[in-house]
């Protein structure tokens, strides 16, 4: 064993145990959520202490007031109930009807006898108040029943303003029997009324009046109420009005029907006790106690439960009350604007009848009563156990040690009544220590220095020893003698009559704490707040059940959802436990399954209704802050001289997503589990709103997309911290169809507004960089096809969709559609970065694979065939003119050759629209990679740390920049990823990370050209076979070998033909071809001429140029043929520099292709040429004497650029063809 322990002590130390349990301390529990539910079914082991102890009459040997006359009290109420139901319930008549119908059907009533009890009972059920007026009756028969029943008012009286009672149905038949006392009192006769007891000061009217006035409205059975001044003091004969004057006022309300006035109470008196209780449950779960608890803390502890118990009672007490004020009191159209005329009965007993301070106080009330519930419930074990230990060491004190003297002088002086009641008292409940029996029970003489040890146990009295116990002390203590005897407390020294009195009055609570489970449930019972069964009678069969709307637990439920009130937002469970007690109502005391079908069917339709509303708060909650953190601040600070945009009140819905264990009728419900169903679908829902907007606009609407996207993933974030969602980027791809399908509906939509509206209707400007939509009145430049664009209208139905399903509020929404309709007339950078970052590389790939087919069939065929057939009207030979015609004269000429060029029908139409459309496509292509550079560029450099990737430090004079270099390094060491990893982690990981560390470097901006690849691709279309080649390079070779100067065969002729055309400048009220194509026109034919190798052909031979350097020298302005000579050089000019932009944009991505020499410089071939010369001057050049200096020089400097020697003989060749290398 030593050896295992020095094995084990190696393995770890001390220090490494204490580390390990302070980090189970930072563990984070699941279920580690605040309470806010109702109760759960208690586990702990009852013992039955009621031992049904029946034969009282023959035991009680004095007055027992408060329990005797109590049980008569039980019985007036028994009976007032029974009675007040016979007249409230129509159906108990109509039962018997039916019941006598049927039975006289079968001849079962045949005999006399029968027929005699069935017309007694039927003249009984109609005969109103049947019950209460025969009581009456045979209780003035009585003599001196006047007296017992004011005994009995007096009695109830007491016990009313006392607090005398425990539970809500207690002190609610206190006022019942006090209010049917007094009309079976007041009687026939003259001599008896409550007028005369009242100045016989046997009953005080005056505190029975403020008693009424309080509690005018109690409830009688389920949801039927009383009213016991209206309903028995102003139907007995004597009533007076004088005596009754606070009852009798109908101007001023009951404090009944003011909640309100209790609240501020309530909620100090709920922090207190709290507070208190906390303490206790505090050291009851972290404190281990090595010895049971003293007296005195017992005895706290079971103030502390009795204060609890009393608080629930009265709060549940008031929450009953006005339940009952306000069925009795219903609302009308009058009153409440808000209730229809044609309301029900019940609808505006309830639905209209609460107000929302009301309603708010109503959650309030019920949630501090259902989480003291729960709280007082956990320490239920401690509690159970401390009353039992306090009451049994306050008995067994009180009987062995209290009572001793009293006993001793009750002997001494012979007095046999108390030495009676004493002894029995002490038989009945003294639990003596093993072994001890007091001397005073055999007559011994007391000893001064006798100690009696009392036991201490955990355990109470039974009900029976209980029952005796106070029956004999109240016999005792009693201010009025049995039989018209002398009272027995005259026998009693002072002292030890008042320990008694206060024995008495604290032992009433006993019952009531030693069943504190049963008690505890019952005070905070609040099952009657559901039951409408006499509503649903009155309806006279119209409604089989109540709508939901009109059940209180939901109004109070729904009142939150609605309000969003972040003060009750954690109460919204509470209201679902008045389901629970009304289920258990049903069950244990109705004992019906009907009524618990009713319960549970509606607890189905308002849980699930509850779930929707709870999760569509929440995800338009969360929805709400991403949109109000996202919304441009510089917006929002201008925008608040007009428009307030509220950030959303902070709200406690994370308390509720914590919930997992709602006990709702007996089910375990997750509610964080099913509100994260639903948030994903509200998730979901909101993507594909987001993409189906973009679908149903043209391709400016992909910033508002990605906006949207940013918003629900902002969103995502959020309520990621709360619940577990799904993950975004598939939802994302769900919503986008991108799960099985290669492509997604994002990518779809972009490619067919790419290729139905933006290539064929868009215009690109260079100066601004942006396209913009031809004119609306344009002609239709494609006849033959039907250029209408038919979308979805989502637009149109944004009234069907929640605010929160796009921005949150209506406020948001109408924000950031003002800030997108900015980029809604144009398409430019901006949205160029949205297609980039929604598409990414795949959709990219595929949008430009698509465009480029799109090119080629514009290329192979419509342009193809244009150009095939403009190439024969082109004239064959079209010279550039001299500049002694002057440019009138070349204007004229060049008119009258490209003649049928400007008369083409379809020139200005479908030709140059294809040509836009090419050119669109292009400039698509450029400006996608320009985008996209931008973005890889500032991944790079973001990423850049992370890759030791760091910046050259600036270094001042002296400093040697490799220490700042191998500082900076140091620094930054942390970061390195993929090093860390290959050092730390495994073989996976470290391949993980160099391949996530190659991704990142690997961009399309490094020495990639996307750009560059589409201007090949569209070079392939061009000269993709024989055929092809012939229609953009011409038939054969030049005559002179290098080019056409004259002949119009090659394309760039055409060009020029076609550049000539839309320079001619438009008459007034006309569109001009810039309107009409924009600038992807003059992008098509400047890319077809720059790779068919036609660049500097175009630029010095084409007709347009020309004619600007003509116009340059005589600088004329005139009207040649209709067309304003000087207009047509401006624009000829602005074309020019147009030309000149596109064909330098153009080089710079095609130069790079160019060949690389052996020693990595680039080489251009050139060929050049010699001017022309008169005959005779060249033959004098060739009889010439030939300078060898200059032979020498120059075939030295050409073997240097050939890389070999060359021989002295190619020198005539180099003079004669005129071919040198220049570097």
């Amino acid at each position: 064993m030593a050896s295992n322990n020095e094995v084990i002590a190696e393995k770890a130390s001390s220090n490494d145990i204490l580390l390990n349990l302070d980090l189970l301390d930072e563990l984070e529990l699941p279920d580690e959520q605040h309470c806010i539910q109702g109760d759960t079914k208690s586990i702990v082991y009852h013992i039955n202490f009621d031992t049904n102890f029946e034969d009282r009459n023959a035991f009680v040997c004095g007055v027992a007031k408060y329990i005797e006359e109590a049980t008569i009290q039980a019985e007036l109420n028994r009976m007032l109930e029974e009675d007040e139901l016979k007249n409230i319930k129509s159906s108990v008549k109509n039962d018997y009807a039916t019941y006598r119908r049927a039975a006289q059907f079968l001849k079962i009533l045949s005999d006399s006898k029968s027929l005699k009890e069935s017309q007694n009972l039927s003249m009984f059920l109609a005969t109103q108040n049947q019950i209460r007026n025969n009581l009456k009756e045979k209780l003035e028969a009585i003599p001196g029943y006047a007296e017992l029943l004011a005994d009995i008012v007096t009695l109830a009286t007491t016990m009313y303003e006392t607090k005398m009672y425990m539970l809500p149905s207690e002190k609610h038949m206190l006022v019942k029997v006090i209010g049917f006392s007094l009309f079976l009192m007041d009687g026939q006769n003259s001599n008896v009324n409550i007028n005369k007891m009242d100045s016989k000061k046997r009953i005080s009217i005056a505190r029975i009046d403020k008693i009424f006035k309080n509690l005018e409205m109690v409830p009688l059975f389920g949801d039927m109420q009383i009213a016991p001044f209206q309903t028995y003091i102003k139907k007995s004969k004597h009533f007076d009005p004088t005596k009754w004057p606070l009852s009798s006022n109908v101007t001023t309300s009951s404090n009944q029907s003011d909640i309100l006035q209790y609240l501020p109470q309530m909620r100090e008196d709920y922090v207190c006790y709290i507070s208190e209780l906390s303490r206790y449950s505090n050291e009851v779960s972290t404190t281990i106690i090595d010895k049971p608890r003293s007296d005195s803390e017992n005895k706290q502890l079971l103030n502390l439960a009795l204060k609890g118990l009393q608080l629930l009672a009265d709060w549940t007490t008031k929450v009953t009350e006005l339940y009952s004020w306000k069925l009795m009191h219903p609302t009308d159209h009058h009153v409440n604007n808000e209730c229809p005329v044609e309301a029900e009965e019940y609808e505006r007993a309830i639905r209209y009848n609460f107000n929302n301070e009301e309603k708010s106080a109503l959650i309030e009330i019920t949630a501090m009563v259902k989480g003291l519930q729960v709280l007082m419930n956990r320490m239920e074990t401690v509690f159970t156990d401390t009353i039992r230990r306090s009451i049994y060491a306050e008995l067994q004190d009180f009987v062995q040690k209290t009572l001793r003297e009293p006993l001793r002088k009750a002997i001494k002086n012979k007095k046999d009544m108390i030495r009676t009641l004493i002894t029995s008292v002490r038989d009945t409940c003294a639990d003596w220590a093993k072994g001890f029996e007091d001397p005073i029970k055999k007559g011994m003489k007391s000893s001064s220095d006798l100690e009696i040890n009392v036991p201490r146990k955990n355990v109470g009295p039974s009900s029976t020893q209980l029952y005796m116990v106070r029956t004999m002390l109240e016999s005792i203590i009693s201010d009025k003698a049995a039989s018209g005897k002398r009272t027995l407390r005259k026998d009693i020294d002072g002292p030890y009559l008042l320990t008694i009195d206060q024995f008495h009055k604290n032992s009433f609570y006993w019952s009531y704490l030693i069943n504190f489970s049963q008690t505890l449930k019952e005070c905070c019972d609040l099952s009657q707040l559901w039951y409408r069964e006499f509503y649903l009678e009155m309806t006279m069969g119209s409604r089989i059940q109540f709508p939901i709307e009109m059940s209180l637990p939901w109004i109070l439920t729904d009142h939150i959802l609605t309000t969003k009130d972040p003060s009750m937002m954690e109460c919204v469970l509470y209201p679902l436990d008045l389901y629970n007690d009304s289920a258990n109502y049903a069950l244990s005391k109705f004992a019906k399954q009907f009524l618990y079908d009713e319960v549970e069917a509606e607890v189905n339709l308002g849980f699930d209704q509850f779930l929707y509303k709870l999760s569509e708060q929440i995800f338009a909650y969360y929805k709400h802050i991403a949109a109000s953190i996202l919304l441009d601040k510089r917006f929002r600070s201008e925008a608040q001289s007009h428009i307030k945009f509220h950030w959303p009140l902070t709200n406690r819905y994370e308390t509720l997503l914590r919930q997992r264990h709602l006990q709702l009728l007996g089910r375990t419900i997750d509610i964080n589990h099913l509100i994260t169903q639903r948030l994903n679908v509200s998730m979901l829902k909101s993507i594909e709103l987001a993409i189906s907007r973009f679908e149903s606009t043209d391709l400016t609407g992909v910033i508002e997309l990605e906006n949207l996207l940013k918003i629900n993933k902002y969103t995502h974030k959020l309520l990621r911290k709360m619940v577990l969602i799904d993950d975004f980027d598939a939802m994302l791809r769900q919503a986008n169809h991108n799960i099985s399908a290669p492509y997604g509906r994002i990518t779809l939509h972009v490619f067919w507004e790419l290729n139905y509206d933006f290539l064929p209707t868009y215009c690109y400007n260079s100066s601004t960089n942006r396209f913009v939509k031809i004119p609306k009145h344009a002609p239709n430049l494609r006849p033959h096809l039907n250029n209408g664009i038919k979308r979805e209208n989502i637009m149109a139905n944004n009234s069907q969709h929640p605010p929160y399903y796009l921005y949150g509020t209506k406020a948001l929404n109408a924000a950031f559609q003002k800030i997108f309709a900015q980029y809604s007339n144009f398409i430019g950078p901006e949205h160029f970065r949205s297609i980039n970052r929604l598409l990414g590389y795949q959709g990219i790939a595929v949008v430009i694979e698509e465009l480029l087919k799109i090119i080629k069939n514009l290329i192979q065929g419509i342009i193809g065939q244009y150009v095939k057939t403009l190439m024969q009207v082109m004239p064959k030979i079209c010279k550039l003119p001299l500049y002694v015609y002057g440019s009138t004269g070349v204007l004229e000429y060049y008119q009258a050759q490209l003649r049928d060029i400007i008369q083409y029908p379809e020139l200005k139409t479908e030709m140059f629209q294809s040509f836009r459309e090419v050119g669109n496509a292009i400039i698509f292509c450029l400006l996608i990679e320009q985008s996209l550079t931008q973005e890889e560029v500032c991944d790079l450099l973001q990423a850049a740390p992370f890759q030791n990737i760091l910046p050259k430090p600036f270094c001042k004079d002296g400093e040697k920049s490799e220490t700042k270099i191998k500082r900076m390094e140091n620094k930054y060491t942390a970061l390195q990823v993929s090093s860390n990893i290959a050092r730390l982690g495994s073989n996976k990981q470290a391949v993980i990370a160099r391949e996530a560390d190659l991704l990142t470097k690997e961009r399309l901006c490094c020495a990639l050209s996307l750009f560059e690849v589409i201007l090949t691709r569209i070079k392939q279309f061009m000269l993709e076979n024989e055929e092809q080649t012939l229609n953009w390079l011409g038939p054969a070779a030049p005559p002179n070998g290098v080019i056409y100067i004259d002949e119009c065969i090659e394309f760039h002729r055409l060009w020029s033909a076609l550049q000539f055309v839309y320079c001619i400048p438009v008459g007034e009220g006309e569109f001009t071809v810039e309107e009409l194509f924009g600038e992807g026109l003059n992008w098509a034919g400047c890319a077809m001429v720059t790779l068919l190798n036609q660049q500097r052909r175009f630029e010095a031979l084409d007709f347009s140029y020309h004619l600007f350097k003509v116009q340059r020298v005589d600088g004329k302005n005139e009207l040649v043929r209709g067309v304003p000579l000087k207009r047509m050089v401006d624009r000829i000019r602005r074309f020019q520099l147009l030309n000149s932009q596109i064909f330098s944009v153009l080089n710079k991505y095609l130069n790079a292709n160019n060949l690389i020499s052996n020693d990595g410089n680039s080489v251009e071939h050139v060929k050049c040429f010699q001017p022309p010369v008169h005959p005779i001057l060249a033959a004098q050049q060739q009889t010439a004497k030939r300078d060898p200096v200059v032979e020498e020089e120059v075939l030295q400097w050409c073997s240097q650029v050939i890389g070999e020697e060359l021989p002295r003989g190619v020198y005539e060749d180099i003079l004669k063809d005129g071919v040198v290398l220049c570097k």
